[in-house]
C-alpha cells in the first residue's frame, strides 16, 4: 500500500473504533510511538509494545460520547489527521481531548507515529 492508502485504512478503522486492529494489520513490527514528554508510555517501540500501550488505553474508557477523526493530509511518506474525543476515563473522568497525529510510511506500514496534544 502507498501513504494514501494506509492513511484512509488508518482513518476508517480509527472511525469504526477500531483502533487495534489497525496496528495488528498497518504497523511495522518495529514501529515507534511518541506521545507528549513527560506522559506515560512517552516512547514505546515495537508493535508488541504500542499494541499492549493502545490496548491500556481502550480498556480504560467508561463511556466514549463522541469521537471525530479528520481526513488524512499526505505529504511524501507522511499523513496526519487531527482525533477529538469525549471520553469517561475509569481512572480519571470525563475529558474531552484533541490531537494532532503524525504518521510515517515505509514499504507499506506505519513505521513511526506521533501525538501532539495539550495536557
Amino acid at each position: 500500500m502507498n501513504t494514501q492508502q494506509v492513511a484512509d485504512r488508518l482513518v476508517d478503522l480509527c472511525r469504526r473504533g477500531e483502533g487495534l486492529t489497525a496496528i495488528n494489520e498497518l504497523y511495522d513490527d518495529n514501529v515507534v510511538s511518541k506521545e507528549m514528554p513527560g506522559m506515560p508510555n512517552e516512547v514505546s517501540s515495537g508493535i508488541k509494545s504500542v499494541f499492549a500501550k493502545s490496548e491500556e488505553w481502550v480498556n480504560n474508557i467508561q463511556e466514549m460520547h463522541s469521537g471525530n477523526v479528520s481526513d488524512p493530509q499526505i505529504a511524501g511518506n507522511h499523513f496526519s489527521c487531527i482525533m477529538d474525543f469525549d471520553i469517561t476515563f475509569k481512572d480519571r473522568g470525563r475529558q474531552q481531548m484533541q490531537e494532532v497525529c503524525v504518521y510515517e510510511v515505509n514499504n507499506g506500514k506505519i513505521v513511526n507515529e506521533q501525538f501532539f496534544y495539550n495536557m
